[in-house]
């Protein structure tokens, strides 16, 4: 499941309505397995991006790809993939990350304040959380 929503996000054979929180998640998960940190953001950064201009969403300062959203994710996510043999079916992994609270949609806000995360600085670039910090792979 994981790999075919990798390889369709890849591809930008994603439609707009498959492109959920859940998928973000999953994508996310896939590349940071694959690739480590720092060349999972690298591609999701490009990925993210391309796809939602393939949307026809525009990545501006306030819609789009937010780079503060997906770094924490990536990070986030490599400490939770962390917890797991590499044996361990990233399906099953993905079943716990979406039962954990790292899946809510409001995760963030445990280290970002609404208004700091939800900035056009933090948007277009990196912000540091504001309220709790996590530990930081990259």
């Amino acid at each position: 499941m994981i790999e075919d929503l990798a390889r369709r996000f890849m591809e930008r054979m994603l439609s707009k309505s498959e492109w959920t929180h859940e998928a973000h998640l999953a994508v996310g998960l896939w590349h940071v397995r694959e690739f480590g940190a720092a060349k999972a953001l690298e591609r999701l950064r490009f990925g993210i991006r391309t796809l939602n201009e393939s949307h026809g969403t525009a990545n501006t300062s306030d819609g789009g790809y937010h780079e503060t959203i997906t770094r924490a994710y990536v990070e986030l996510l490599i400490e939770f993939l962390n917890r797991y043999p590499a044996q361990r079916s990233l399906d099953e992994i993905f079943a716990e990350l979406l039962a954990s609270p790292l899946a809510h949609r409001d995760a963030l806000l445990a280290f970002y304040s609404r208004e700091c995360l939800y900035s056009a600085a933090a948007r277009l670039e990196w912000a540091e959380p504001d309220l709790r910090y996590f530990p930081l792979v990259m």
